[in-house]
């Protein structure tokens, strides 16, 4: 599947028919922790977007052609937490660099890249179903872009809601697990465009 169409379908297929988010459910911790405000939201996708891409291309170099050679697959987990480790420190440095406000701002949630389920399941599933590095690399950033859609779309939601006349039991979290599952079963809907 080495052309433009299928990397088109890989990029659709992870960002939109199989949202890491909405579909998949992982990553929902940075999903409802940092979707209070779209600055914030927009920050953390963009670091997430990041790290997705730079952990799926180094875990397919890692599994490939270091531990499927030496017959250490079986490690791949505890490798491939130690390379996303390696990834957030790298992306907490530039974005520290980059814009000292957003670091700030981000403040725990950058860290905690490190412990997202989303990120470790894009690096397990190129060692899984990706045959290239451009198509983990494809994969990758694909999982981010759609994480980023999902997290900003989420924010953008949150803060009409706030703004709005919500009945006093359904104020905070209810509302938001709410609008979170409308949410899911919209991109679910797209699930007719992967066949």
């Amino acid at each position: 599947m080495e052309s433009l169409s299928g990397w088109l379908v890989i990029f659709i297929s992870a960002s939109l028919v199989n949202n890491v988010v909405l579909v998949q459910f992982l990553g929902l911790c940075p999903f409802m922790g940092v979707s209070n405000r779209l600055e914030t939201a927009v920050g953390m996708s963009l670091a997430t977007t990041f790290v997705l891409t730079l952990a799926s291309a180094t875990s397919y170099l890692v599994f490939h052609y270091l531990l499927v050679p030496w017959d250490l697959a079986f490690l791949r987990t505890l490798v491939f937490m130690l390379v996303i480790a390696a990834m957030v420190q790298l992306t907490e440095r530039v974005v520290q660099m980059v814009s000292p406000l957003l670091f700030q701002v981000l403040g725990l949630f950058l860290p905690l890249i490190t412990s997202n389920c989303a990120v470790l399941g894009v690096a397990l599933a190129c060692s899984d179903r990706i045959n290239s590095f451009v198509e983990a690399v494809v994969y990758g950033f694909a999982t981010g872009v759609g994480f980023c859609v999902a997290l900003t779309l989420f924010s953008a939601l949150r803060e009409r809601v706030a703004g709005a006349d919500v009945p006093a039991p359904f104020r905070g979290t209810p509302v938001a697990m709410m609008t979170a599952g409308l949410m899911s079963l919209a991109f679910m809907g797209l699930n007719g465009l992967g066949a």
